[in-house]
Parts: C-alpha cells; structure tokens; sequence
C-alpha cells in the first residue's frame, strides 16, 4: 500500500479562504469531517463541536490525521472489506479523489468518505437546533479540528449567525496577528494549543516555528480573552519539568487564564492512520508514558490538571 506524505508549513493568512472564494456571508462555504453533538470536554456545558479539516501543523503525535488535509479523504476499514472487488470495478480514477463511487457501491460499509464541503448558513442551522439545551447546560458551540483558523472567512461568516450562543475556539495560534485578532474578537473563550516552548523542537515535531503561535499567545493576555491552555504531553518531547517550567513562566500573570490542562499522549493515536493511506510515524518512544509535572504550574499560581 502506497502511504501519503505530507508536510505544510503554509501559515493561514487573510487572503486564505480555498472554499467559497468570492463569497461572503450565508454562502461562504468551509470544509468540515465531524459534528458532535452533547460534547461535555469542549469548554463548559453541552457543546455542540465542530470540526474543521485542514491544518497548517503536522504534529507528529496527531490524533485527528482526518483532519490535516483540506479536502476529502476515503476512510478504509479493512476489517469490514469482504475483497468482493466492486470498489476496483467502480474506481475510474488514476489517483484517488475521494469522488465516493467505490463507497457508493461497497456492500460491506467498509468505505466512507471523511469530509464535506457545508455552508455557513447550513452549519449555523445544524448549530442553533440545541439552542435550547445550551440555555439549560450553559453551553455552546466549539470549533475544532484541523484547526479552524485556516478557514477564518468561512469560520466568521459562522459566527456572523450565532447571536447569542457561547463560542469556543480550540486553536494552535498558527496565523497571521490580523487575522487572530478578527477572529478572537468574536470568540468567548479560548482553548489554546500549546506544544513546545523551544522554536528548534517545535518545528521538528511540528513542522512549523512557534515564534508565530508564541505571539498570538501573548496578544490573548493584551485582550484579556477568557482562556484554557492545553498541552499535549509526549513522552521524550516536551515532557520534561524544564520544559514545563518555561511554559508556566510564560503563563504567570495571565490575567484570564482559567487554568492548563495536561493530555497525556495516548497510544492508539496512530489507529487512524493506515485507514486513510497515510503513514504513522512519531518520532519518539510512543511505548513510554509522558511525565506529568502539574506541581510546576501550582507554584507559579496557576491551575493545572491531567486529563
């Protein structure tokens, strides 16, 4: 089988808007692979989350491969396959498009299609079906992915429709400052990605420098944005209690942060992989457990938690 290989290290800017290009408003159309409805580890209350493909990052320890690319993928599960060979007998394409002829015509369910292209207005309509239950549970809507930064004019013409709904945007912070600062302003909380403090491991890990993410960081604390940090713990990559350290020096004197949740690298992030013809490689000891180093964050003043 024939892997792809991937590498982008494009930063969305404000030109960036591949779905939909002219439009605006209603008809601004963005690039989604999932909906979760009665999500509750989102940010508070029932949630609906949202999520968007494509990603300017290429973490190596990546739970959602679904959602680096931009564009549709097939999603193989070859557990389900009964090799009745329909799917080959339908493909009329070199290469794969995801045109969805061999799902159209597996008698097993083993073949989907991840990825749809939606409108702003349809999304909105999805969203504000659970007004009601975000009233009650005080929750809202988050956006996720991918990372929902890269569709920002998509993602405003989203939020141009959702008076009244708490927003919440989980986000890496890899953008441009204009476009970060259109987009928080319409934003309630933040849950904001944090990977690496030293430029030189970020990149290896990432395949970006974080100097870009470093400064939306500390725009967040000039808005005063209601904020969550996350750091995702990989063993041998930033689990250390220096690294640690450097992330809650940052941090200290935050004047919105509500706390730092720690995630704890788990080992079947690789499973989605092989489904999607993509290759999973980490690049670090994935059998060893991460360090959990939350009594850092506590002498500086600052929640933490492990997830």
């Amino acid at each position: 089988m024939e892997y792809a290989k991937f590498m982008y290290n494009h930063c969305p800017t404000t030109e960036d808007n591949v779905f939909g290009s002219g439009l605006s408003g209603k008809e601004a159309t963005g690039m989604i692979f999932d909906i979760v409805e009665f999500s509750l580890y989102d940010g508070p209350g029932i949630r609906t989350t949202v999520f968007f493909k494509g990603c300017p990052l290429r973490c190596t320890w990546c739970h959602n491969p679904e959602g680096l690319f931009s564009t549709p993928q097939i999603y193989f599960t070859e557990s389900k396959c009964m090799q009745c060979g329909e799917c080959r007998k339908a493909c009329t394409n070199f290469a794969c498009i995801a045109c969805g002829k061999c799902v159209r015509v597996c008698p097993a369910g083993a073949r989907e299609i991840v990825g749809r292209e939606i409108s702003a207005e349809l999304l909105s309509r999805e969203i504000t079906r659970n007004n009601d239950l975000y009233r009650i549970s005080k929750g809202g809507v988050t956006f996720s992915g991918g990372e929902p930064l890269a569709q920002s004019a998509f993602l405003l013409a989203v939020l141009d429709q959702l008076d009244g709904i708490h927003t919440v945007l989980e986000t890496c912070g890899y953008c441009e400052e204009e476009i970060f600062r259109k987009v928080i302003g319409r934003i309630d909380l933040v849950l904001f990605d944090v990977k690496h403090i030293d430029a030189g491991m970020h990149r290896v890990h990432t395949g970006v420098s974080n100097i870009e993410i470093l400064h939306n960081l500390t725009l967040l604390n000039e808005m005063e944005k209601d904020l969550i940090i996350r750091i995702p713990l990989i063993p041998g990559v930033n689990d250390s209690k220096e690294t640690m350290q450097e992330i809650a020096y940052l941090l200290k004197g935050f004047k919105a942060l509500r706390h730092v949740e720690l995630l704890p690298y788990h080992r079947t992030a690789g499973m989605k992989y092989r489904p999607l013809n993509m290759k999973y490689e980490p690049g670090f000891d994935e059998k060893k457990d991460p360090l959990e180093h939350v009594e850092v964050f506590h002498r500086c003043d600052i929640m933490a938690q492990v997830l």
